[in-house]
């Protein structure tokens, strides 16, 4: 299963194969498999290397896949730190963050800026929640950049949208 998909959580492994967090956890040791968050992070040091316009430290989250000018996706798990303090929920910079960050990421160009975005905060976020952020280059006209950015919950609901244009700069303009 986790050939097929790094990303589950040992629960989740518990869960699916009716078996207690502890077995799955020795069965993993034995097989000399990490933990979820030593997975992602070989990925997605295995791919900071591709992005043109960021610095890996830049990104919001981890960068789990990447097709420079198709395709990106990253993953961000929040925590109380990222919280309102009176509503419990993700304060909303973060969230734009990730999808903005993940959209200048699969950008084929050196230097951009962003010009527009339209996003959307569908559903509150809570803390402890893990975020996958899917973005696609939809279009790219002259020195402009089209994306558009789903964010999922783990519960695969979608939680956030944004489309975003990209001005391209030259070396100098930036």
């Amino acid at each position: 299963m986790l050939e097929k998909d790094p990303f589950y959580t040992d629960e989740e492994l518990s869960d699916y194969f009716d078996v207690s967090i502890q077995t799955i956890r020795l069965d993993r040791l034995t097989l000399g498999i990490p933990e979820l968050r030593e997975r992602v992070k070989k990925i997605a040091e295995s791919n900071v290397v591709k992005v043109k316009t960021l610095l890996g430290k830049e990104i919001v989250g981890e960068l789990i896949d990447l097709e420079i000018g198709n395709f990106g996706i990253s993953i961000l798990e929040t925590s109380k730190e990222m919280l309102y303090s009176k509503t419990d929920i993700v304060k909303g910079h973060y969230i734009f963050g990730q999808a903005e960050s993940l959209a200048m990421a699969v950008v084929d160009a050196p230097v951009v800026l962003l010009g527009v975005a339209n996003i959307k905060t569908i559903t509150p976020i809570k803390s402890e929640e893990r975020l996958i952020a899917k973005a696609e280059v939809v279009k790219r006209r002259d020195k402009k950049h089209y994306v558009h950015v789903k964010i999922f919950n783990k519960k695969q609901e979608q939680v956030f949208r944004g489309k975003f244009i990209f001005d391209e700069l030259e070396d100098g303009e930036a």
